[in-house]
């Protein structure tokens, strides 16, 4: 009996042992395989112009006049969101002038988010010449205009766009992310740019042919997805890469609908920047600096390319040197996104 149970315990010794080294075995063959069967990200570099729309989750107070309103009465300030008035909740400018008018001069919460915390005022409207009730604040409810598609994921349509956030004109902060969408767009004309004063591309898109959706606006771009993925005008996938000092390539639309490669040199690279700059660059490319002076505004989202690699998208100009700017990591884009 005894020695039965001797045999058994050994038995089982044995079996533990050889499913320990059969899970050893077989972690290693799992990992060996993760290893050679990763491959790198595939992206589409694009580089073209679209027109971009977003609508901000309530409203901005983008101005307040001079001199005593009840907005300043009831403490609101420029760069304030207003989310709710009386307890609904505020989706336009149109929609909050209505609520406004049903309140009257009542006094009436509204709802603010101010730096990220929110925060209940009182305000009691007043009614103007026009016998209409407002408070005295200028408000901004969506912004519209050109920038660049960095790149398209062949596999899901995803796209990322400007390498940068959408700011309020007036207020400089980020817009409040409700919806948007993006628009077919053609470059008309180039304003160059000059020591102190940044350039522009100036075109025309479509207000009534949406392209793809938009899902987040962040510090890092814009970001949605294609309505249809039609590849067949765009270039291949690269794989996604890591930028290094050195000669690089841009994609940038500044005429008509025609994408080109430019040449630039990336002087410095920045590990992880805070605000996106994770990169100093120079437009190196005659023909670019001929037509356009260097980097000017609706070129953010540039697709940056180095090595046959996309590594990132052009960001910002500097106004003392409009040959030179800051770009943003992919991986940046990426994680964001």
């Amino acid at each position: 009996m005894y020695e039965g149970i001797s045999y058994a315990k050994r038995l089982l010794r044995i079996g533990a042992a050889a499913v320990l080294a059969l899970f050893l075995c077989s972690s290693t063959l799992a990992m060996a395989v993760d290893v050679t069967e990763e491959r790198p990200r595939m992206l589409i570099p694009v580089g073209h112009t679209v027109g971009i729309k977003l609508f901000a989750r309530g409203v901005v107070v983008v101005k307040l006049p001079d001199g005593g309103t009840p907005a300043r009465a009831c403490g609101l300030r420029t760069g304030d969101i207003i989310m709710s008035c009386g307890g609904a909740a505020v989706t336009s400018t149109e929609q909050f002038q209505s609520l406004l008018q049903k309140n009257g001069a009542r006094s009436t919460d509204l709802q603010v988010r101010r730096d990220g915390d929110s925060m209940t005022l009182s305000v009691a409207p007043s009614q103007n010449e026009q016998g209409v009730y407002c408070i005295g604040a200028w408000i901004r409810d969506s912004m519209a205009g050109i920038g660049t598609m960095t790149y398209v994921d062949p596999a899901t349509g995803a796209f990322g766009a400007l390498g940068h956030g959408i700011t309020d004109v007036d207020t400089a902060q980020l817009m409040p992310f409700s919806n948007g969408s993006i628009l077919p767009s053609t470059v008309k004309a180039v304003k160059k740019g000059t020591v102190g004063a940044a350039g522009e591309l100036r075109g025309d898109f479509d207000l009534t042919q949406d392209l793809g959706t938009l899902y987040a606006n962040t510090s890092s771009g814009v970001f949605g997805t294609l309505t249809e993925l039609e590849t067949s005008s765009l270039p291949a996938a690269v794989p996604v890469g890591a930028a290094r000092t050195g000669p690089a390539l841009i994609r940038c639309n500044i005429q008509g609908d025609t994408v080109r490669e430019y040449e630039i040199e990336i002087l410095k690279v920045v590990s992880n920047a805070a605000d996106g700059r994770d990169m100093v660059l120079s437009v190196t490319d005659p023909a670019l600096l001929a037509a356009t002076g260097g980097i000017v505004q609706g070129m953010s989202g540039s697709p940056i390319l180095q090595d046959g690699k996309l590594i990132g998208a052009v960001t910002h100009v500097l106004l003392n040197d409009p040959a030179r700017g800051y770009g943003i990591a992919i991986e940046t884009m990426l994680n964001a996104a």
